[in-house]
């Protein structure tokens, strides 16, 4: 029998505030997956600044690119495809990626793919997991979308639930702030809960009455806030710990508790995590013992592959690909793209 040519597709991702390229082998082999993060920039002002996110992904895209095809030893003539982010997120940060991924396409005659930025961080799940294909249960968690998925097939989904208000990482970055952490709030309120108490306080957990698996996190976002101006008025002690271990255990379990719910309602043996707040422990951890109580298997990328990264979209890029997907230089950031639109 003769071997199936390898597919190499070069990936581009600049949604928000980090400049990735990645060169991906037949789906799930990542050949490099270069990251230029913006952090530090954004951390000045408590957040990203479109603008300034912007101009930095020009400065850098070309960089990325280059490093990415040296890595996988690989050149633009090797290429099968380019698979570029178009949605969601910040438009002119979009623009940047899109712009280079038609420049490099139109050059060179390559197939364009434009991807799903949240199919994308759906399909990290498949880069170290070799064995897992669809259909199964995803939770999204990231700065921008809280979304509970069923991946009937590769680049198919049915929405089971979503945020009605904020993102589960948004309330995180607001309550970081507010407690007086900064930027990024995920990872540090992480790092502070564990010298807290997590049953110190109780912060609600909003139940949405006629969707049992939408989100709400504004609640206890300012159920926190509340605490926090409280004590200031009357002069008490805030125990800033115990705030964030509370805080994250409320968001921790609602999450848990939806995604647990919907596995069993739908008869779902496997369950993956993926976004930017898919590498926060407590939350990894929570739901790693869930799904043993029940018998549901857990997948998760590593932390590297659930932030926003190239390596993802590659993936995702492949998928698209091999189903025939290809994009024409009428090809557009599209900020509010929802999942499951093309």
């Amino acid at each position: 029998m003769e071997k199936q040519k390898d597919i190499l597709i070069l990936a581009i991702e600049s949604s928000c505030d980090e400049t990735a390229a990645a060169v991906v082998k037949n789906g799930r082999s990542v050949l490099s997956n270069v990251i230029s993060s913006q952090i530090d920039l954004h951390k000045l002002y408590g957040g990203v600044v479109p603008e300034i996110a912007s101009r930095k992904h020009i400065e850098k895209i070309n960089q990325v690119i280059e490093e990415a095809l040296r890595e996988a030893d690989a050149t633009l003539d090797d290429l099968d495809a380019i698979a570029v982010t178009y949605g969601p997120g910040l438009v002119g940060a979009l623009l940047v990626g899109v712009a280079e991924a038609k420049a490099i396409s139109f050059a060179k005659d390559i197939p364009l793919v434009g991807v799903h930025h949240i199919e994308g961080h759906i399909s990290a799940n498949y880069i170290e997991n070799l064995e897992l294909e669809p259909p199964f249960l995803c939770l999204v968690v990231s700065g921008g979308h809280t979304h509970l998925v069923i991946v009937k097939d590769y680049g198919e989904f049915e929405i089971l639930g979503r945020t009605r208000d904020d993102a589960a990482g948004e309330a995180f970055d607001k309550v970081a702030r507010a407690i007086g952490l900064g930027y990024p709030g995920g990872p540090k309120i992480d790092k502070l809960s564990k010298q807290g108490n997590a049953y110190a306080m109780d912060f609600p957990k909003a139940k949405v009455a006629d969707a049992p698996y939408d989100f709400s996190f504004s609640g206890v976002k300012s159920a926190v806030l509340n605490h926090l101006n409280k004590c200031k008025m009357m002069g008490e002690s805030i125990v800033e710990a115990d705030i964030a271990a509370s805080f994250q255990r409320c968001v921790v379990e609602v999450l848990v508790d939806h995604a647990i719910a919907a596995a069993k309602d739908y008869h779902i043996s496997k369950l993956a995590i993926a976004g930017g707040v898919a590498s926060n422990q407590t939350l990894r951890s929570a739901m790693k013992q869930a799904c043993e109580n029940n018998g549901i298997q857990f997948y998760h990328p590593s932390p590297i592959f659930c932030t926003d990264n190239a390596a993802m979209i590659g993936v995702a890029g492949y998928y698209e690909y091999i189903k025939g997907t290809r994009h024409g230089w009428d090809l557009n950031a599209v900020p509010n793209l929802r999942l499951g639109e093309r």
